[in-house]
């Protein structure tokens, strides 16, 4: 019996939403090995995701180059190897270009560049996830479950993105009348943008009081994380539009595909941890600008 019949959408999705909610919570505050395992998965069905969508569009990337490539980004992240990214890059695009030239199929530039693209956007794009969860981590652990920088930090980029989701919905279903990206996603409203923000603004000063961060940095993180989870949603949809497709698959019920749920973090997580790492957790970029704008004005005189 499909599942769909039992409920309608409305309650399908608020069920499926809150599985999944307390799936991810859970491995994000377990971190180690689970949390890689999940971001594992994650990368492996929104790869075929993806590659499906740009099928429909006539290209034909290479789904287990991506899927080998992205595992290994996934590992080579957990374990901090990041000195051999660089080689999974380098050989990846390499047998790109070597699969079209023994496939022989059109359109042959298109095919190389969307398996790469696949290799950045579905697989090292969420490796930081476990990034953001890393930071002030010495190893991966199998459970490391105590209250880290890293822990806060996604915790806070978690239930900021979720509540830029609930607020885009709620004040676009009430007020919304004017079109955020009528060709990219016509549903979307600015009333809906706006509400979606405040409400992820309010929840990241929160979240940010509770792991003791000053006010003004959970500010400018939750900004970050909200613009940022909007602009991730609006290049999945997209990708999707000029598919011509709706949704990304039907692998979770009332709510699309895997890459539909994760669209929001594939932007916001890269830009949070960048800001959290260099900015919050330490200050030393902070210092070393100020030190050059210094040295810099010195050398003009002021």
């Amino acid at each position: 019996m499909d599942i769909s019949t039992l409920f309608n959408n409305n309650t399908l999705r608020l069920f499926t939403g809150v599985i999944i909610g307390f799936l991810v919570l859970g491995c994000v505050i377990t971190g180690g090995i689970p949390l890689m395992l999940l971001v594992m998965y994650v990368v492996y069905i929104g790869s075929k995701e993806y590659v499906n969508i740009l099928q429909k569009k006539g290209f034909r990337p290479f789904l287990h180059l991506i899927i080998i490539a992205d595992i290994c980004f996934v590992v080579l992240t957990a374990l901090k190897r990041f000195d051999l990214v660089p080689a999974v890059l380098t050989l990846g695009t390499i047998g790109a270009f070597t699969l079209v030239l023994c496939k022989g199929r059109q359109p042959y530039i298109a095919n190389v560049a969307t398996t790469i693209l696949g290799f950045i956007y579905g697989g090292w794009l969420p490796c930081y996830i476990i990034l953001l969860r890393q930071i002030n981590q010495d190893s991966l652990g199998f459970f490391c479950i105590k209250m880290s920088s890293g822990l806060g930090f996604l915790i806070l980029l978690f239930f900021t993105i979720l509540m830029t989701d609930v607020g885009a919905y709620f004040f676009g279903s009430k007020f919304g009348k004017t079109p955020l990206a009528p060709v990219v996603s016509p549903k979307k409203t600015i009333e809906g943008a706006v509400g979606g923000s405040i409400l992820a603004l309010l929840t990241a000063m929160l979240i940010g009081f509770i792991i003791h961060i000053e006010w003004y940095q959970s500010l400018i993180a939750g900004f970050l994380i909200t613009l940022f989870a909007q602009v991730g949603d609006l290049a999945e949809s997209l990708i999707k539009r000029d598919a011509g497709v709706k949704d990304s698959g039907n692998s979770l019920p009332g709510h699309g595909g895997f890459l539909d749920r994760a669209d929001s973090y594939l932007f916001s997580t890269p830009v949070a941890y960048f800001y959290f790492n260099y900015f919050v957790a330490s200050d030393q970029l902070t210092i070393d600008f100020l030190t050059f704008a210094r040295k810099a004005l010195h050398a003009v005189g002021l």
